[in-house]
């Protein structure tokens, strides 16, 4: 069977047509309306920045096949109309998933977005205001995130919009997931959380969706030993990491 991305294809301007803004089909369902965002919905509640926008740069990981998931598109819908109301350029958006096809990466380069081409594993550390855009994504993809971020310089300067940290926990064995997920268990107690609204009829698309923060005065009540040299996550105990890993070199 072919790479169902390939059948992505880019249209062309012809020659001496006018030029059209870029635009990416997605079902017709799919509204500023149903998915609550506009310039004075979900984006205004998420904050923004002293010049008026959502945050100086997004980074999105975990996206999904695209071309062959509905919920995906939805999902990639749903970004897009955020930066258009945070008012956060295109080129600005780094966006990775492993499960990209060629089609599929070209088709987010046309939309204008940045396509990294690193696994990182959710290991990105955040030097300004960063809008970090991770829907149903794996728990140690969060895990991993947070232990990149783990000090009260760098996690102020984060704003997750993926999975509530307590609907996680909420669905796992307590034991395993402190073992496991140690900085999400941390972190539960000084960000807050937010639910973002979903429409019925794309519950399945935007449940358990929350924009969570930190806030500095949060976490000044840890004690200063929370920060010191934070071990790096190595989930030996788990079976399903729920990730794909970044190949090793032999």
């Amino acid at each position: 069977m072919s790479d169902p991305g390939e059948e992505w294809q880019v249209a062309r301007r012809r020659k001496g047509a006018a030029r059209k803004s870029k635009s990416l089909q997605v079902p017709s369902t799919c509204s500023q309306e149903q998915l609550d965002i506009g310039k004075s919905g979900t984006a205004d509640q998420l904050g923004s920045t002293k010049d008026g926008r959502l945050c100086q740069q997004c980074v999105c990981y975990g996206l999904g096949s695209f071309s062959s998931c509905v919920s995906a598109r939805f999902q990639l819908a749903m970004l897009l109309l955020l930066l258009d109301a945070g008012q956060v350029p295109l080129k600005d958006c780094s966006v990775y998933d492993p499960a990209f096809s060629s089609g599929e990466m070209a088709v987010l380069r046309e939309l204008g977005l940045t396509v990294l081409t690193e696994n990182e594993e959710g290991k990105c550390l955040a030097t300004k205001s960063t809008l970090f855009y991770l829907m149903h994504c794996g728990k140690a993809l969060y895990n991993n995130l947070l232990w990149k971020n783990w000090s009260v310089q760098h996690l102020p300067l984060m704003r997750i919009i993926g999975n509530s940290f307590n609907g996680l926990m909420d669905r796992t064995v307590d034991r395993e997931f402190k073992r496991d997920y140690s900085y999400i268990t941390q972190a539960v107690s000084v960000c807050e959380e937010r639910q973002l609204p979903c429409p019925s009829r794309l519950i399945d698309v935007f449940s358990d969706t929350a924009v969570i923060t930190f806030p500095t005065s949060n976490l000044k009540r840890l004690p200063q030993s929370t920060w010191a040299e934070p071990p790096e996550p190595q989930y030996q105990h788990c079976s399903d990491l729920e990730i794909i890993q970044r190949e090793t070199q032999s």
